[in-house]
């Protein structure tokens, strides 16, 4: 498999660890909705991001969304991801363009800006569980290690990056998270601490070869690293000409009546993937048959 992602403890479970490789995933992403260089960056933090937090429920069909809204000039972005690896998300304005920030890196945080971070996890319950904090960079790894510092009460350092080609094309992308556990010493803490600080950057990793396996072992391979699992990552979309059929007649007779008087086909788009759907007034005629 090409994306991937592993699960794993370490220092006998006080610590849980998640790594990822999403470079075609993140390519794919940047080739379906045509997105510059920073919002490419800004997608593929947070489609790798999720697709590690979607590994974290347990349900087939447990569903979880992230929402950034920020008043720069992105506006904001929107990922779902189940527990199998698939993932899928899009940007609000994926056009924009940005200067390098102050360390010559893509401006992920000044495209976002400020605003707010949303985390919907739906997991067959009467009502979804929905988290809300600030963004505190907008660089979206540190909004997620604050996400789940203080909304999930779970200590964790996240790791994201994306590194583009000179064409613009995606070079690699990928990610980290690791969480402390209930009952982790003060030892094992302050020894990731010291690691974690000798870091240049998940990407730098990526490039220099190393997979997930790697990463984690050379993060945590004094503390007995035990992988658990490895899980494709792709993305994924579930939009249909079914389920777009099904949309139309939830708009009910009167809006349906009003486009087949119009007398010309639309199109619906979808904006997770992208992808066009055509729609004659001869097969909008017999939607409307089907409308209550």
């Amino acid at each position: 498999m090409s994306d991937y992602m592993i699960r794993a403890t370490a220092a006998e479970g006080q610590v849980r660890a998640f790594a990822a490789t999403t470079r075609d995933t993140v390519e794919f992403a940047r080739s379906a909705h045509n997105t510059s260089p920073v919002a490419t960056a800004a997608l593929g933090r947070l489609l790798t991001g999720s697709a590690m937090m979607g590994a974290m429920m347990k349900g087939e069909k447990d569903l979880l969304t992230v929402k950034i809204e920020g008043d720069g000039p992105i506006g904001g972005l929107t990922v779902t991801a189940d527990a199998k690896g698939d993932v899928k998300g899009y940007v609000f304005h994926p056009e924009v363009m940005l200067p390098p920030n102050d360390k010559g890196k893509l401006d992920v945080g000044g495209a976002l800006g400020i605003g707010v971070l949303t985390v919907i996890r739906d997991i067959g319950m009467k009502e979804p569980y929905v988290g809300q904090t600030i963004l505190v960079s907008g660089e979206i790894a540190e909004d997620l290690t604050y996400y789940f510092t203080t909304s999930e009460q779970t200590p964790s350092s996240v790791a994201l990056g994306v590194l583009m080609n000179r064409e613009n094309t995606v070079r690699q992308a990928g990610g980290f998270i690791l969480q402390m556990m209930p009952g982790a010493t003060e030892e094992v803490i302050a020894g990731l601490e010291k690691k974690l600080a000798q870091l240049t950057s998940v990407t730098a990793l990526l490039d220099e070869g190393k997979t997930p396996e790697e990463i984690l072992e050379y993060i945590l391979g004094d503390y007995g690293l035990d992988i658990l699992e490895r899980t494709p990552v792709r993305f994924h979309c579930n939009c249909s000409r079914e389920r777009i059929d099904k949309a139309l007649i939830s708009v009910g007779k009167q809006e349906l009546q009003r486009m087949v008087e119009e007398g010309e086909t639309i199109e619906v788009n979808c904006h997770f993937c992208n992808r066009h759907y055509p729609v004659t007034v001869e097969e909008l005629q017999h939607l409307l048959e089907q409308a209550r």
